[in-house]
């Protein structure tokens, strides 16, 4: 709730404002369709936590060798290709 005083600047409102509705979002996360997930919700086991972080690294890897490879495609096939296609 903003605090009602006579000697408050514009900037003092303003943040308070921004509080508030913060504040009033965390309440409608805590009683709205959110909250049974976030009841549920629970610490994984380490075996859990180690299968997550090993697929997680995988994707990883094999995102970064794709746009490695778009590179050096880029970088050494694409520009002999186009002066061939050019001449």
């Amino acid at each position: 709730m903003a605090i009602q005083n006579s000697d408050i600047g514009p900037v003092e409102e303003t943040v308070q404002g921004w509080q508030d509705g913060i504040e009033e979002r965390l309440r409608r996360i805590q009683t709205g369709s959110m909250a049974r997930i976030l009841k549920m919700a629970r610490k994984p086991s380490k075996q859990e936590f180690r299968q997550t972080v090993i697929v997680c690294g995988i994707g990883m890897f094999v995102l970064g060798a794709i746009g490695f490879a778009m590179l050096v495609l880029m970088d050494n096939m694409l520009p002999s290709f186009f002066d061939w296609l050019t001449n």
